[in-house]
């Protein structure tokens, strides 16, 4: 079952410590500690604003060419009713670029817990993934065009498993440059201390 997206932020002050599962019990699934940086939103806005629009012109040229190039093999309500898909896609988009990036700035959350990554992502399903850090293999730190505007940056871990590869989006660029130097050097020593 998907928790609410305004559960509280831990206080990051307090220290917290995981209770060890006892017999029969398993460990329970929370919220990350860290947030995403808040710049993150705004790219987000923006790249749903520039496919929705991109969309929208689309659906326009198609509308127009419906109602105005006469083609014979549309049907005549189709041809009538042609402006309603622009109109329709266009409330649509304003209603995914209002609400989408606020909610997923509110859910996506993660954390480096001991030798664990940890992250949470999904504005309506939820993911949660937890990642040895002993099992990476590579720390990508990414940075487009668009995050670098708004100076945040995208830290992707990936291990030898797909599925154990962990993506943590919108993170300040500062805080995801040391991150990734942080877990590289953590990953070398927990492997050559396996060795």
């Amino acid at each position: 079952m998907n928790t609410p997206p305004y559960d509280p932020i831990p206080d990051p002050d307090r220290p917290r410590a995981a209770p060890e599962p006892g017999e029969g019990e398993t460990a329970r699934l929370r919220p990350p500690q860290s947030r995403v940086s808040s710049r993150a939103i705004g790219v987000w806005t923006l790249r749903i604003l520039f496919g929705s629009v991109f969309t929208l012109v689309l659906l326009s040229a198609v509308a127009w060419g419906a109602s105005s190039l006469g083609w014979a093999w549309i049907p005549g309500w189709a041809v009538d009713n042609a402006w309603l898909l622009p109109v329709l896609y266009g409330v649509y988009a304003l209603l995914k670029v209002a609400i989408v990036p606020s909610w997923r700035y509110r859910v996506h959350r993660w954390e480096v817990a001991g030798d664990i990554i940890y992250t949470r992502v999904g504005w309506i399903s939820r993911s949660w993934q937890l990642v040895p850090v002993n099992r990476l293999q590579t720390v990508d730190h990414t940075q487009g065009w668009l995050e670098r505007v708004f100076g945040v940056a995208t830290l992707e871990v990936q291990t030898a498993s797909y599925a154990g590869s962990s993506t943590i989006e919108g993170l300040d660029a500062g805080q995801a440059r040391r991150l990734s130097e942080d877990l590289a050097v953590r990953a070398g020593a927990l492997r050559d201390d396996a060795t």
